[in-house]
């Protein structure tokens, strides 16, 4: 992966459905989360004590909603309504989700798990390009795979 001073540039980091990359992607976020629980009691001196506790992971994108290319051929990974259909409409199937780089240059990043597609918003504002929004939600543990 190129990058200048060790910086990676946001372009490389994409977002995948099974083995389809989210079509016209134009940012992506992922969030890793750990919560803790609390363990403070009456001998704690009024400071809360914790330990660990659960995990959870959720990555959403926006991306550009079309249906077919600019040369009018359809679209080579999936849309808004792909996603709808695959993921929420009347299957709610849940599929593996990457996020990352994909290629095996040495140092390449990606995380690997389990997902759900739990929300999908369309913008159509006037006289400017319509957008869409996908929120995803990890079910179970998320894998970091780092390239050798």
């Amino acid at each position: 992966m190129a990058t200048q001073d060790g910086q990676l540039n946001g372009t490389n980091l994409t977002v995948y459905a099974g083995s389809d990359i989210i079509a016209y992607s134009t940012s992506c976020t992922i969030n890793i989360n750990h919560s803790t629980r609390s363990t403070s009691s009456k001998e704690s001196g009024g400071w809360e004590d914790s330990m660990e506790g659960m995990r959870n992971w959720d990555v959403s994108c926006d991306a550009l909603y079309a249906w077919l290319d600019p040369a009018g051929s359809p679209i080579t990974g999936l849309t808004m309504s792909e996603l709808f259909a695959a993921y929420i409409g009347p299957t709610r199937a849940s599929f593996t989700l990457t996020f990352g780089v994909t290629t095996t240059v040495s140092g390449d990043t990606k995380y690997v798990g389990d997902a759900w597609c739990t929300s999908l918003s369309l913008s159509a504002p006037l006289e400017d390009t319509s957008t869409y929004s996908a929120s995803f939600t990890g079910s179970g543990s998320l894998i970091q795979s780092i390239a050798a």
